[in-house]
């Protein structure tokens, strides 16, 4: 009875396409970089979720700056250069996830970015950045799935070889 009830939980969990869990995946982890760089600066905001746009040229909040030079104080980099490092790698990173363009470097540059985040700046925040490299983990693993860009490139090129 027991292993009939869980062959059956088995085959129902089977029947949902990879291709829903990895967009699912690629979402999920670019939301949240995303709206972290959307914290760090001003003129430009687009939050479809929260229905809040504003559209002008981005510019880099004094206040991140700051962040960078006093609460996150990263080793081995000027503070200014790792707030724009970091505010272009939060807007840039999840486009490519959420469009699945470079879905696998994408995806690595994101768990580089949470093992500096977990190892020099909130290292008690482990619970949550675990969650985040096993996104990325899953994805540079998988790749973007078959709802993606890169699907899209691969299928085609394939088609065009001789």
């Amino acid at each position: 009875m027991r292993h009939a009830l869980s062959a059956r939980i088995e085959r129902l969990f089977q029947t949902v396409p990879e291709s829903v869990v990895l967009l699912l995946t690629r979402f999920a982890l670019a939301a949240v970089f995303w709206l972290s760089g959307q914290t760090k600066i001003e003129g430009f905001a687009f939050n479809p979720v929260a229905d809040v746009y504003e559209w002008g040229w981005p510019m880099l909040k004094d206040s991140t700056v700051f962040l960078f030079e006093y609460e996150y104080a990263l080793p081995w980099i000027d503070p200014t250069w790792a707030a724009y490092l970091a505010t272009i790698a939060e807007h840039l990173l999840p486009i490519l996830l959420l469009t699945g363009v470079l879905c696998r470097l994408a995806a690595l540059g994101i768990f580089a970015m949470t093992l500096v985040i977990q190892i020099f700046v909130y290292p008690d925040a482990y619970a949550l950045h675990g969650t985040w490299a096993a996104l990325a983990l899953l994805l540079m693993r998988q790749g973007a799935g078959v709802i993606s860009v890169d699907y899209w490139l691969n299928r085609r090129a394939q088609k065009t070889r001789p």
